[in-house]
């Protein structure tokens, strides 16, 4: 309890301080620059120069309530007051007694508080005992506490440990010492000296733990700065020493390289490494050729981004519209590409994307992994692995060799300039291997991402990561890449494009492309939708489109000639005069029954460069049940045919066919454009149809297409190509195309054009292609 003197209430200015605590007795200077505690101090100066102090409870409340107020304070005598330049008021006082607010008001522009004056210390008689024993664990703790304040004054230190007086003792401490202010105002609310000096003694031991733990850190810190500068002395001095032996440039030079080492934060291992490396060249003449095979190890080394990245995009609307602005179709690449971004938004960390695009030339592998990488917004590096047939080519050379240097992989990490770029392989199926080494089998660690996190490289000799390298493979084909190699990649196939792929790919990008190449104008140069039609069909046959890019830039180059020799101001290609710049055609179009006729079917066949109907022709002859072959089939087509023999055996009543025709009669099969090889089991439902066909005298439909392998049994087996094969059968103006039921659910790869403009009619019996292929109502008689 406190103890009151008096019940008569004193109104005065008051001045609520923040951070600040105010004890009887106590001599402290403060500033004041708020409005209402400059006309306190003002009022209070002008009156008895006595004045009310007490602290706030939270320092940033600007204009403080009474509920913002410690309720015990301190009356203070104002000694002195100094106004500076920017208007802030210094004031000097003194502690005279505590006090307790008992009202609050706010009059005049500041604040007035009414207070009841209390003793500043209680009148119980502490125990001797307890009375000596906290203060000698004060003075032992403080005397501790002076060890770590070197700052220290040692009259202040000896003054304290030999008061005796606990009055004394409390006051010359707290005094003296920065506490928090919470703290100083509980020892000021506490009126009992053994509960004050048992609060003072709290803190005192708060204080020491915090000095003893920034002492720790101190330390350590400092012995770490010690250690370096010790080094920097050292490696100062020595250059020195050689700067006055005419050895400056090279220890300059080494000096250098250690710093730049340093900036990497490598691992402790490799910097090593590295330095020793550095270190070696003090040791060198930098005329020597030794001398020159360190610096080039070391500025490759630097040269790489071991800690340089750039950010990925996450943005999946964005990178969708760049694909499809570079690329037409590629639907599967594509989709995998924006997975991967997804993927990478939600786990950064996920490594070891490695894609393998196989497909025909001129189909847009290449290009497309310049795409892909503007999509992520990595940085781009081709590695052309065509011919390569060292291994050193991918790992490098040992540096001791004459002329060594690193391999293609590090090499394209240095142009890169970033960790994790995207790397494309191109032509990764046309690699060898010789006495000299595989370097297919090098690549199984670059394409390993559990592998490829310290990945070696001969000449660098110190592990890099690349698991944050996403990389990406083309190849023709699969066949000359060795398995495990395979294994590690992500396999996407690009088919042949189609005509319609063709036709948007030459107008959305072929002919604006050349246009601006051979520095025509829109204006100037017009090539109609038909002439496009007619280099893809006549004019060009590949899987791809760089023919068919050469053959526009040849119609840019005609062009260009005409402008400028003054023959036309505009050049329009059309369908007419085509024929009159390029020459004539080059290519036929497909063969095909033009006719309802006996033995002749329309089959469908896949090429490297596309779909292509392919009529098959069945005679039968009298004789004595040979069957005869011709059109440079394969093996496969000529066991179809036989299995078509027999399945006709089997069904011959059902088709007024005579039961011993393969006695009676000799059957010739024969699929035009003799020069071309064929094979393949697709054509077993043509061959059947068409012996179907001759052997019972119905007529085939010529607007029927048909494509299937079949069994002994009649069953109709899926095939492959179906999109480039029904292609071919709506460039051919055919209506009905017959596929495999199996084959039902790659319909949704085919064009949207030829879908709407074919009929398709799904079987998985013969009997169903032989219902829609042959005229019933229609028979000839065969002898």
């Amino acid at each position: 309890m406190e103890e009151i003197l008096n019940d008569e209430k004193v109104y005065m200015p008051a001045v609520a301080m923040r951070g600040l605590v105010c004890f009887p007795g106590l001599i402290m200077h403060f500033d004041v620059a708020r409005e209402s505690s400059v006309r306190a101090v003002e009022e209070s100066v002008k009156k008895d120069r006595m004045i009310f102090l007490t602290a706030q409870k939270d320092v940033y409340v600007e204009n403080p309530k009474e509920e913002d107020l410690y309720k015990i304070g301190v009356v203070a005598e104002i000694r002195q007051t100094l106004k500076t330049p920017d208007n802030v008021m210094r004031v000097l006082v003194e502690g005279a007694y505590r006090a307790k607010i008992t009202g609050f008001i706010e009059e005049d522009g500041m604040i007035k508080c009414a207070v009841r004056k209390l003793s500043n210390y209680s009148r119980f008689k502490p125990d001797p005992v307890e009375q000596t024993a906290i203060m000698r664990s004060i003075k032992d703790t403080f005397d501790r506490y002076s060890d770590l304040m070197p700052r220290m004054p040692r009259e202040l230190v000896a003054s304290i440990l030999c008061q005796d007086d606990p009055y004394k003792l409390f006051e010359n401490i707290v005094y003296n010492m920065n506490f928090e202010f919470q703290e100083k105002q509980e020892m000021l609310e506490e009126s009992n000296i053994i509960r004050r000096l048992g609060m003072l003694y709290v803190s005192l031991v708060h204080e020491v733990k915090v000095l003893e733990l920034e002492k720790q850190i101190h330390d350590e810190v400092k012995d770490n700065l010690d250690q370096n500068q010790r080094e920097y002395y050292l490696r100062e001095q020595m250059r020195v020493i050689s700067s006055e032996l005419g050895e400056d440039d090279g220890q300059e030079e080494a000096y250098d390289y250690i710093d730049r080492i340093n900036a990497l934060h490598l691992s402790e291992e490799n910097t090593e490494k590295l330095v020793k490396e550095a270190e070696r060249l003090m040791k060198m003449s930098s005329s020597s050729q030794e001398a020159f095979v360190t610096r080039n190890y070391l500025d490759t080394v630097l040269d790489l981004p071991w800690n340089k990245s750039t950010k990925s995009k996450l943005d999946i609307k964005k990178a969708a519209k760049i694909l499809d602005k570079d690329h037409y179709g590629m639907k599967k690449v594509k989709d995998r590409i924006l997975e991967s971004i997804a993927v990478h938004g939600l786990m950064p960390e996920v490594t070891g994307q490695i894609i393998c695009l196989v497909g025909p030339p001129g189909v847009g592998k290449t290009s497309i992994g310049r795409s892909i990488a503007k999509s992520l917004g990595r940085n781009y590096v081709r590695v052309s692995l065509g011919g390569v047939r060292d291994e050193s080519d991918i790992r490098g050379h040992r540096k001791t060799y004459v002329g060594s240097m690193p391999g293609r992989i590090m090499n394209a990490m240095k142009i890169a300039g970033t960790n994790n770029p995207l790397i494309l392989f191109d032509e990764i199926d046309k690699m060898g291997n010789d006495f000299r080494g595989d370097p297919a089998s090098a690549m199984l660690e670059v394409l390993d991402s559990e592998q490829n996190k310290e990945f070696r490289d001969h000449y660098i000799e110190i592990p890099f990561d690349l698991s944050k390298v996403m990389f990406v493979t083309t190849a023709n084909t699969t066949d000359t890449i060795p398995a495990p190699l395979l294994d590690r990649m992500e396999l996407i196939e690009l088919t042949s494009y189609t005509r319609e792929e063709k036709f948007h790919i030459a107008k959305e990008h072929l002919i604006p492309k050349q246009i601006k190449k051979h520095g025509l104008k829109g204006t100037q140069i017009k090539i109609n939708d038909g002439v496009i039609y007619e280099l893809i069909d006549f004019y060009t046959k590949e899987s791809g489109v760089r023919n068919l890019e050469r053959v526009i830039a040849s119609l840019c180059r005609k062009a260009a000639k005409a402008i400028v020799s003054g023959d036309a101001k505009k050049v329009t290609f059309t369908e007419k005069n085509l024929k009159s710049y390029l020459g004539a055609r080059k290519y036929l179009p497909d063969e095909k029954a033009e006719n309802n006729e006996v033995g002749v079917v329309n089959g469908l066949a896949w090429t490297s460069v596309g779909g292509v109907l392919m009529p098959l022709e069945v005679l039968v002859l009298d004789g004595k049940g040979n069957i005869e072959t011709t059109g440079s089939l394969g093996d496969v087509m000529k066991e179809s045919a036989k299995i078509a023999v027999s399945y006709v055996r089997s069904v011959a009543d059902k088709y007024n066919i005579s039961k011993d025709f393969y006695k009676e009669k000799d059957i010739h099969i024969h699929a035009p454009e003799g020069a071309v090889p064929k094979d393949g089991p697709s054509a077993g439902v043509t061959m059947t149809t068409a012996l179907v066909s001759a052997l019972s005298g119905m007529p085939v439909r010529s607007d029927v297409a048909m494509t299937g392998e079949i069994t002994l049994h009649g069953k109709v087996l899926p095939i492959g190509g179906l999109r480039e094969k029904t292609m071919a059968a709506y460039k051919a103006g055919l209506k009905t195309v017959i596929v495999p039921e199996a084959n039902r659910s790659d319909i949704d790869e085919i064009d949207d054009v030829v879908k709407s403009s074919l009929e398709f009619v799904y079987a998985s019996e013969l009997e169903t292609v032989l219902d829609t292929a042959l005229c019933k109502d229609s028979v000839t008689v065969t002898s």
